[in-house]
Formats: C-alpha cells, sequence, structure tokens
C-alpha cells in the first residue's frame, strides 16, 4: 500500500519542482538596449494655440512593433535635445520616446543672455503661470500628433506605435507637467482648481518634480492621481535657484498619492542635475563617475516600471515592487513602494 503513495509524492515534488523551474524561467532581467535606435526631428505647430511645439523623436529602427510611447518633458531652460541617454536607452529597449520642447520656459530664456542675467530671466519664466499652463496642453497636443504620425502613410512610424500603452516622464519643470498629466489638481490664484484629464496615459515618471506652494490638502491634490506613478529624487535635491522645494519636500507627491500603484526611489547624494547632467556646470568633472551610476540605475529601473505597466508583464512588475529593483539600486538609492488604498 506505499507504493501508490510514494508515487503520489514524487509526482507532487516533481510538480513543485517543475513551477519552481518556470518560474525562475520567467523571472524578469533588466533589458540592455539591443536595438538599433533612430531619430527623428519635428517642428509641430498647434494651430489653435498658435503655438510651435518643437520635438525630437527616438525610436527602434528595427521591428514592426505595436512599440509603447513615452512623451518626455525636459526641465526649465531646457530642449528637446536634452535627456539622450534616456531616450535612447528607452528605444533601444523597444519604446519610442517622445521629447519636446516648450516654448517659453526652454532654453531660449537664457541662452543669449550674459551669464549674469541669466538667473533672473529663468525665475521669470518659471513663475509666469502660462508656462505652467501651456505645457501639459503641449503633452496632449503631443498625444494628438502621435495618433497622427501612426496613420501617415508618409511616416516611418507609420503603425509602429501602440497608442494603448502611451506614458509621460519628466523631469523638474518637466515634473510637473508630468503630474499634471497623470492627474494632480493644482490649486490656481484666487483658490481656483484645475486638472488636466488625459485618459490615454497609462502611467507616468516623474524625477523632482518642484511640490505645491498652496499645501492647503494634499491628500486630495495627489488622490485625483489614478495611473502608477514612479518617483525619483535625491538626499541633496534642491536647487538654488528656485528654493521653494526642499530635498524633503521631493517625496511629498509619493507620501500623498492613494488611489494608484506609487513608488518611490531616492539617491543617496543625488542632487537635481543627477538626471539631466551637468555639463557646463561648476563640479562636472568630479561628479562623473557617480553620475554615470546614477544614469545606469536610472534607465534600468525606469525601463523595468515602463515593461511592468506599459507591456503589462507581471514577472518584472513582481521583480520591481518585490526586491529586485531595491536588490538593483544597493546601496546607491532606497525604493519604496505604495498599493493603492482600498
Amino acid at each position: 500500500m506505499r507504493a501508490p503513495i510514494s508515487f503520489h509524492l514524487f509526482g507532487l515534488t516533481l510538480a513543485l519542482l517543475c513551477t519552481i523551474y518556470a518560474e525562475e524561467q520567467q523571472a524578469y532581467v533588466p533589458p540592455a538596449p539591443s536595438i538599433e535606435v533612430a531619430v527623428l526631428k519635428l517642428d509641430w505647430h498647434d494651430a489653435a494655440r498658435d503655438r510651435h511645439v518643437p520635438a525630437k523623436i527616438y525610436f527602434p529602427k528595427e521591428g514592426a512593433g505595436p512599440f509603447p510611447v513615452v512623451i518626455f518633458s525636459h526641465g526649465l531652460g531646457g530642449s528637446r535635445e536634452n535627456y539622450e541617454y534616456l531616450g535612447r536607452h528607452w528605444a533601444g529597449c523597444g519604446y519610442v520616446s517622445v521629447h519636446l520642447q516648450h516654448i517659453g520656459s526652454d532654453e531660449s530664456v537664457w541662452k543669449d543672455l550674459p551669464m549674469a542675467e541669466r538667473g533672473k530671466s529663468l525665475q521669470k519664466a518659471a513663475a509666469n503661470l502660462s508656462n505652467a499652463l501651456e505645457r501639459p496642453i503641449d503633452g496632449q497636443f503631443a498625444l494628438n500628433q502621435i495618433e497622427k504620425l501612426n496613420a501617415d502613410e508618409t511616416s516611418p512610424l507609420k503603425g509602429h506605435l501602440d497608442l494603448k500603452a502611451m506614458a509621460i516622464a519628466g523631469h523638474s519643470f518637466g515634473g510637473y507637467t508630468t503630474l499634471a498629466l497623470a492627474g494632480q489638481t493644482f490649486t490656481l490664484p484666487f483658490f481656483q482648481s484645475k486638472r488636466y484629464d488625459e485618459p490615454r496615459l497609462k502611467a507616468a515618471i516623474q524625477m523632482s518634480a518642484p511640490a505645491p506652494s498652496i499645501r492647503r490638502d494634499l491628500d486630495g491634490t495627489f488622490a485625483s492621481i489614478k495611473i502608477p506613478v514612479m518617483h525619483m529624487t535625491g538626499t541633496k535635491d534642491f536647487l538654488e535657484l528656485l528654493p521653494q522645494t526642499t530635498a524633503a519636500d521631493r517625496r511629498i507627491p509619493f507620501d500623498h498619492m492613494s488611489q494608484a500603484e506609487t513608488c518611490l526611489v531616492i539617491f543617496n547624494d543625488g542632487d537635481h542635475f543627477v538626471f539631466s547632467g551637468r555639463e557646463g556646470l561648476p563640479g562636472a568633472a568630479e561628479r562623473k563617475e557617480q553620475d554615470a551610476i546614477f544614469h545606469r540605475l536610472i534607465c534600468t529601473s525606469t525601463t523595468a516600471f515602463w515593461d511592468a505597466y506599459l507591456k503589462g508583464d507581471i514577472a518584472t512588475k513582481k521583480w520591481l515592487l518585490e526586491g529586485g529593483c531595491e536588490k538593483l539600486l544597493g546601496k546607491e538609492a532606497n525604493f519604496e513602494h505604495k498599493a493603492p488604498a482600498k
């Protein structure tokens, strides 16, 4: 009578081993760029606003797709030429990265000015409410253009764009743009509320977004965000030019989000410029090696986030939220995660 029991136990053991083996085979490994990247520059014009929206698109040169799409918003004083390391990495991993240029808060506000006048000009651009209002609309306009490119017979992107897997990302002022399009509620002068509802976006990554200046109801401000968000900052993420957001304040969006999956990466000793680079800034040479390490980790962790929430990869999400990303970051950064409130 023992043989059947032994055979039964053997069968259970074999099934368990097969399950473990299958899980190991499906375990997520953060991808390295393996696809040749092509670049397309476009000078879009929004006739409804009589506004130019320049764009630089990084996309996989090989494969039919369709590829998920990420709209990227630069920081104050930046341009579509910035954050190339991210655009090329994401495109090399099978994404289309669309880098916008926001006229009025781009490089034009400082580039042709004497050094002594640049800071004041940047501060003026940051304080201009129209810049804050136009940036999210630039993003929505870009989404419209992406839909047109996907149907345009003359475009190299025709039929290659996954319109059901689109996301938004950005740094600093671009982090504001990102949270705005993700659904954050803003309190404008005279305590008016403003929210940009953009149902086409499925996920978001914001780096160093400024904290709200009006903090009457932070839970309500961020409860309107319904899509997964990855927040990124550093322990020294403070910008002297615009001192309203301290390094500690940078985690406010993560702490007060409650209605969607969210995670937070804080780079140890990371400042405001680890995400964009610091060409021409004091200390660039001394920080070059550490910044390269941070850039590698930013590329890897953000790609994992896109894989989890734009490609819907279950193994990736498990890796991201259950220790894989934390292990990857090691001593360079801390990782936190929150599930949506029930």
